[in-house]
């Protein structure tokens, strides 16, 4: 069984009119999005989880603990930390956490909530 994380920021802490991001998208819908890739994945065979980050460095060492404790085949980094510009330096923590510390998974992109389903297909 391939195991899964979807890291992602807590969409309750996102300005959704920010350039970038999907017109009409909002908080509510990417929980939902995501909720129900997570219900697919593990449906069809995958263990995936979520990660949700709120900005802080406590955040920081439980994704290193989480990256530590468990062997991830395949680490999504969503939108909503690569997207906006202010997430810039929150998004080189991630993928350096995830280099040094899952150095055999597979990063992957979804474009957006609805979508990661299909993303991590392209890769496991």
């Amino acid at each position: 069984m391939k195991k899964i994380l979807i890291i992602g920021m807590n969409p309750f802490t996102l300005d959704f009119s920010m350039p970038g991001f999907l017109p009409g998208m909002t908080a509510e819908k990417v929980e939902t999005g995501i909720n129900a890739d997570l219900e697919k994945l593990n449906a069809t065979g995958y263990d995936a989880k979520k990660f949700w980050i709120d900005n802080g460095d406590t955040d920081q060492n439980k994704l290193v603990n989480e990256l530590n404790t468990t062997k991830f085949d395949g680490i999504v980094i969503g939108a909503g930390i690569r997207i906006p510009p202010s997430n810039f330096i929150l998004l080189e923590k991630i993928l350096n956490a995830v280099h040094e510390n899952a150095t055999n998974s597979k990063i992957i992109f979804n474009t957006s909530p609805i979508d990661t389903f299909e993303s991590i297909k392209r890769w496991l």
